[in-house]
């Protein structure tokens, strides 16, 4: 039997066929708006939820609890969205799409590459919503534009090498379904377990050890800081390490998977 070769890309070709992929996955949502349901919806839930709910018990008073938990949940909101590439990932797999990208001359990586980066985008409309619900009930960013504009940059960044994790989900999962399941028991986890909704210091100290080393934790301290003031740059190389290290963990490993099957 005849094994066909796919030609080795350069890295340029490789960014080429990666934004045409990017781009055919936004350009599904023309088709199904309701891709962004999640991404619309959920985060206006939760804004609300949490700062009414939540919001007197934990610090007197909603609007001051919302200055301090909107930057966590805007954290939250990314690393629960980056799910959305582990399930479309299965999608196409079961579906035979991705089989037949393997036998067309493209980089290995372009399709893997390509379903983040569009996924990352519809990120930033789940983090616009997110800023914009909080607006509406009392949230202000005192650091300004640069600040606002420099929390975007930052968490698209995060959730981009984080997906990776995602990514590896969707190529384990042997069903679309199981995807948000075994993505769930790890991201609930790494959000809830971190200072994005309470604050260290009220914690046992058992738990702050972890809370303390949690990427998470630093990656809400650093939006929060560009955000409200406070420090940026030591939470910010903290945090974006933590999601550097998962990359470098699970974007191998999902590539592996992926050249097995």
């Amino acid at each position: 039997m005849t094994t066909l070769t796919v030609p080795r890309q350069s890295p340029g070709a490789g960014l080429r066929q990666t934004f045409s992929l990017a781009w055919r996955g936004l350009v599904q949502i023309r088709h199904n708006p309701m891709e962004l349901g999640d991404l619309s919806f959920q985060p206006i839930m939760f804004v609300l939820l949490f700062t009414y709910l939540f919001g007197g018990a934990i610090s007197g008073d909603p609007v001051a609890y919302l200055q301090f938990m909107l930057p966590g949940i805007i954290v939250q909101s990314g690393l629960m969205a980056t799910m959305n590439s582990g399930m479309g990932l299965s999608v196409d797999l079961s579906k035979g799409f991705f089989d037949r990208l393997q036998a067309l001359p493209i980089a290995r990586w372009a399709p893997l590459a390509g379903r983040i980066l569009s996924d990352s985008v519809k990120q930033g409309w789940s983090m616009f919503i997110l800023m914009a619900t909080g607006y509406a009930i009392g949230f202000r960013a005192t650091e300004g534009v640069v600040g606002v504009l420099g929390a975007f940059g930052l968490m698209l960044l995060f959730t981009f090498l984080v997906s990776w994790f995602a990514v590896f989900v969707g190529s384990i999962a042997d069903e679309p379904e199981k995807v948000m399941m075994y993505g769930f028991t790890v991201i609930f986890p790494l959000s809830f377990l971190s200072n994005a909704f309470v604050r260290t210091d009220t914690l046992p100290g058992w738990l702050q050890a972890f809370v303390k080393v949690n990427p998470v934790t630093h990656m809400s301290d650093a939006l929060r800081g560009m955000l409200t003031g406070g420090p940026v740059l030591t939470n910010t190389l903290w945090g974006l390490l933590g999601a550097l290290a998962i990359a470098l963990i699970f974007a191998p490993l999902a590539l592996a998977k992926i050249k097995r099957r």
